[in-house]
């Protein structure tokens, strides 16, 4: 799957922007996505392998309500820098929350591991996030291997010689004013699941542990995304919205969530249309199930 150009991208949110940062021969890169003021959001972790960037602040519980921006990354844990440099760059513009000391702005980061793909050496650091940054407008963006999938790859549940192209995918949906749209970057062990398997994996060739230490290729994977909404939602209702996605998430790769998997998923309402709260989990459910069913077409 190389990158083009698909008819969402995020920006179908009216305030969404997105950029990238690509580099073809290390294959890594990553995506950043901007937030207008007053967007409200929240995530979620499953599987066992993440790599996150101030998640924490997500929890409902927290104080902070505001997010600024999301950054998808490849490079796995180094690669959470890049988030640093969408912190720099949005402190220039004084976008973010206001303290006694000046703006700070709240950058949540999410990587997966694509060091196998190309050259380790190479990761999306703090320069990588602002040139992302500078990127970004409400126009269309390339999707497929680009930014935070160029390296991604999927079905390595026998192994790393099965496994196929991911990448980022999208897709939105609508009903009359209301926009619901996600970017996710498919770097799963799992398959495409076009919503026809019934059958029982047999066990992988390669153990997730040998003994006490866990199975090194185990780990180099992850999904990670962003769903925006124009709606109207509290920090509950996005994590809420966050589970739901994973919803799509389990619906479309196969197996999900694993102990290899570093799954996470960010919901961002940017709060113009009131809407009921169980009909937004069926579009959100809805769209991150086709966006990632897309890289099976």
């Amino acid at each position: 799957m190389r990158a083009g150009y698909g008819a969402a991208v995020l920006t179908d949110v009216p305030g969404v922007e997105v950029g990238h940062w690509t580099d073809e021969e290390a294959r890594t890169g990553c995506t950043v996505a901007l937030f207008p003021e007053g967007t409200v959001a929240s995530g979620e972790i499953r599987g066992g392998a993440p790599a996150t960037r101030e998640f924490a602040l997500l929890d409902p519980s927290r104080l902070v309500h505001r997010i600024d921006a999301v950054m998808l990354s490849g490079g796995s844990a180094f690669g959470l820098a890049s988030g640093h440099g969408a912190m720099e760059w949005l402190a220039e513009r004084e976008r973010g929350f206001e303290t006694a000391g000046g703006v700070v702005p709240i950058v949540v980061g999410l990587s997966l591991f694509d060091l196998t793909q190309g050259d380790s050496s190479v990761r999306p650091d703090a320069t990588a996030g602002r040139v992302a940054c500078d990127a970004a407008s409400a126009g269309t963006h390339p999707i497929g291997l680009v930014g935070a999938g160029t390296g991604a790859m999927v079905d390595k549940w026998f192994g790393r010689d099965h496994a196929q192209p991911g990448g980022l995918v999208t897709a939105t949906s609508g009903h009359g004013e209301l926009v619901v749209s996600c970017l996710i970057a498919v770097n799963a062990v799992g398959a495409v699941d076009d919503g026809t398997r019934t059958d029982d994996l047999p066990p992988p060739p390669r153990p997730v542990t040998d003994g006490d230490e866990p199975d090194p290729d185990t780990f180099g994977n992850t999904t990670i995304g962003v769903v925006a909404t124009n709606a109207v939602a509290t920090k509950t209702d996005c994590l809420n919205l966050a589970r739901a996605g994973h919803h799509g998430c389990a619906r479309s790769l196969y197996p999900s969530h694993t102990a290899g998997d570093g799954d996470a998923l960010v919901v961002a309402a940017t709060g113009q249309v009131e809407v009921d709260q169980a009909v937004l989990k069926v579009m959100v459910t809805n769209v991150v199930t086709r966006a990632i069913r897309s890289l099976s077409g």
